[in-house]
């Protein structure tokens, strides 16, 4: 049996933390909120599989930059030594985005189709500041929200993803 497809009491209790498919989707769905507001478009798919590995990993999340502005051309050639391991990190976590995306439409709070993934009919509701998280948890999801804002004013996809080192 392969390490995703173990039930939830059966993973470690620091992967079933992170990894859940509620706070991975509250990831995706920051992403896919900020995306719309950046520019009234769906997300398209292939970019939801780039938010976990870029949020959940210190070290890419501490290299993304503090504005959406940011040219993606210049970020990505000053970070080439950790976009390098993007690939191996969006393949590792592809069962994770899967499962957070299903969660997501399960709930209604995204619509998937043909044109990308675009916001249900009942989006998650997510605070600026959540009561209880840690400083980390915190910077987890402004960079998810982050994230979105960013790709929605770089412009092609492909170009994002060529950049990462992403094959589709």
């Amino acid at each position: 049996m392969r390490r995703w497809e173990l039930s939830w009491r059966e993973r470690p209790p620091e992967e079933a933390a992170h990894f859940n498919p509620a706070f991975c989707g509250e990831l995706i769905s920051r992403t896919v909120t900020s995306y719309h507001q950046g520019n009234g478009a769906a997300i398209p798919l292939a970019l939801t599989f780039l938010v976990l590995p870029l949020v959940l990993h210190p070290v890419t999340r501490r290299a993304l930059p503090g504005r959406s502005n940011t040219t993606f051309e210049s970020w990505s050639a000053q970070n080439e030594d950790i976009l390098v391991n993007v690939p191996e990190r969006v393949l590792a976590l592809r069962p994770i985005t899967r499962e957070a995306l299903l969660f997501l439409a399960q709930l209604g709070s995204i619509d998937i189709s043909s044109v990308g993934v675009a916001l249900g009919h009942h989006p998650i509701r997510m605070p600026a500041r959540m009561a209880i998280a840690t400083e980390e948890t915190q910077e987890i999801r402004r960079k998810a929200g982050l994230i979105g804002r960013w790709f929605a004013f770089q412009p092609a996809p492909a170009a994002i993803l060529q950049a990462m080192g992403v094959r589709i």
